[in-house]
């Protein structure tokens, strides 16, 4: 079994991926999605959590064994970067969506160094919107952006050329074509669906369903 496909295992397990083509989820933006991912219930699961914890680490000292501080995503990248820093003995710092409206007023939390080389961690890259905002935000506090690692990546076609266009690596533990794949092995959604599942992530704005 390969990474990417124990990864997804275990989210499927733990019930924090649902799959659904006859009757798709609606996204807060209104997509339909026949995928909805929670990556916050791993959180209650100590071995998968513990799973999902060690091949997050495992991929940042793969890929980007060169950073000095890990930059988590508020609110749900947060638990993540912060297990993964401890584990690698590496600062941790987090990012607000917006800056705070009380005491410091500040956007991030913890101590960075200008110059230093950050990883970006994520519990999922959607459109890419969110995420690449959070770069930004540290650029802006005169830091490198090294990349960016998440549990879960949907593949969309607009986050790929977003990133592309805003210079930053992505590596996520597992991704959609993966959750299909192992979901027509398990039967919850059938290879005649395939298609018509794969068709949603290369246009999920106007994807109607089955």
């Amino acid at each position: 079994m390969t990474n990417e496909k124990a990864v997804a295992e275990k989210l499927l397990q733990v019930e924090a991926v649902k799959l659904n083509a006859a009757q798709p989820y609606t996204w807060a933006s209104g997509w339909k999605s026949p995928i909805y991912c929670d990556n916050r219930k791993v959180l209650s699961f100590p071995y998968v959590r513990d799973f999902v914890k060690s091949e997050l680490c495992n991929v940042i000292f793969e890929h980007f064994p060169e950073a000095e501080s890990l930059a988590g995503v508020a609110t749900a990248g947060i638990p993540w970067g912060a297990m993964a820093a401890d584990q690698l003995k590496l600062p941790f710092v987090y990012v607000r969506p917006k800056p705070k409206e009380h005491g410091l007023g500040n956007q991030i939390e913890g101590a960075l160094v200008k110059g230093q080389r950050v990883l970006v961690i994520e519990d999922l890259i959607s459109t890419g919107k969110s995420s690449l905002q959070v770069v930004e935000v540290l650029r802006a506090a005169e830091v490198e952006i090294i990349g960016m690692v998440s549990i879960f990546n949907y593949g969309f076609t607009q986050a790929v050329k977003a990133f592309e266009q805003a210079g930053v690596i992505t590596r996520s533990l597992t991704n959609y074509p993966t959750m299909i794949e192992l979901a027509i092995e398990k039967g919850i959604v059938t290879e005649a669906d395939k298609a018509l599942l794969m068709q949603w992530s290369k246009d999920p704005a106007n994807w109607a369903g089955i």
